[in-house]
């Protein structure tokens, strides 16, 4: 996703570029004076640059995301539900046997994990965020709201299954009773009026490579965090981050079969989208966090997130590379412009770029001194970045 989700975490060694261009509004003022105004205010966005005889593609490819899009949606009948994983309140009795469990087990998990547990929950909570920014791609948004189109009946299914994860990390967070849910839920509040803004220029091309990245992304983070649950002994915990972990790999397919099949179609606009997109970097779906107090909330949750490996500078080059191997971008040849011959060899080198700039940020984190930062989710207490 999410989610949202996280995911969701900036790449950090290019902290400064990965954003768009952000101003943080002057809180004691602006927010007294404009309460209807975000917080981040994104300046200098870019809208429609797909040619308009583009959307005939997605108009063509209906029939094709009937049969290969819409099939890898579950049934509602069969698919889990938060409850499924969470205390059962009709059991009065063993409901609050299983609560007082639930927080035993909670006790013995350090706050760095509640951080980004906290971190993807709010993520996959500014969902609306990310079923407004599907409809905004040109020749595939839901036109009524209702719409029979396959693409509009993929964002509608999509987002009723994502709908789950934020929803069950939510009651499993508060049940818990280690975070401050009042300072979460202004969050997330904060985190959806300020909205998203990933660069893509309402152009499905781009939109789908961005969502293929991310879901990838929120795969692993979802995955690590269940297999840090595990190891602090919560296997309940585990299988509630593992069965939204792999719900997101099915999503991951769905966008990477779809962007497969724009390479099919047409290689020189995918693979300059693609590289379009890697130039800008991207940004991760909750960037514009805030909480009510510090302006850097994102920075400082992806600064834990890559101290425990949830989510890192490694894993957004593996991401870049397993795309590229999965999209064959080294082999593109035929039908490819020069300027998709540029793209093409811009990507394929990218990864090793990468690489190379994580080592040396690496090498410069090692001599650094460790901060803490105080987290309003866990209380304000202090957590190290």
């Amino acid at each position: 996703s999410s989610s949202s989700t996280t995911f969701f975490v900036s790449h950090r060694i290019q902290a400064s570029s990965l954003q768009p261009k952000v101003s943080l509004s002057n809180i004691s003022s602006s927010m007294h004076k404009k309460p209807y105004r975000p917080v981040h205010e994104v300046e200098g966005q870019v809208t429609h640059s797909m040619q308009p005889h583009k959307m005939e593609i997605f108009k063509s490819l209906e029939n094709w995301a009937e049969n290969n899009l819409l099939t890898l949606l579950k049934s509602v009948e069969s698919s889990w539900q938060p409850h499924d994983f969470l205390p059962d309140p009709s059991s009065s009795d063993q409901f609050y046997e299983q609560i007082k469990e639930l927080r035993k087990r909670a006790k013995e998990i350090p706050d760095d994990y509640y951080v980004c547990l906290v971190g993807d929950m709010i993520t996959e909570e500014a969902l609306p965020t990310y079923q407004t920014m599907l409809n905004t791609f040109d020749g595939v948004r839901d036109e009524t709201g209702a719409s029979l189109s396959p693409w509009a009946i993929w964002t509608r299914g999509w987002t009723a299954e994502e709908n789950r994860h934020g929803d069950l990390l939510k009651q499993y967070l508060y049940l818990s009773g280690r975070v401050d849910m009042r300072q979460i839920e202004k969050t997330i509040q904060y985190l959806i009026g300020c909205g998203m803004y990933i660069k893509t220029e309402n152009s499905p091309f781009m939109g789908f490579i961005y969502t293929s990245f991310q879901e990838r992304a929120t795969f692993i983070s979802h995955r690590n965090t269940a297999r840090h649950a595990k190891r602090h002994g919560d296997l309940k915990l585990a299988q509630i981050c593992g069965a939204i972990a792999a719900d997101e790999k099915r999503h991951e397919g769905a966008y990477t079969r779809i962007v497969e099949k724009l390479f099919e179609l047409d290689p020189d606009a995918a693979v300059i989208a693609f590289a379009d997109m890697m130039r800008k970097k991207i940004v991760m779906p909750a960037h514009l966090m805030f909480d009510g107090r510090d302006p850097s909330l994102f920075d400082h949750f992806a600064a834990v997130a890559q101290r425990l490996g949830i989510y890192s500078a490694t894993d957004y080059a593996d991401i870049l590379e397993f795309l590229v191997g999965r999209w064959k971008v080294e082999g593109l040849a035929i039908g490819l412009s020069e300027d998709g011959k540029k793209a093409r060899d811009f990507l394929c080198c990218l990864g090793q770029r990468y690489r190379k700039l994580e080592e040396r940020a690496r090498g410069r984190r090692e001599k650094q001194e460790r901060r803490s930062v105080r987290f309003s989710w866990v209380f304000d207490r202090e957590v190290q970045v």
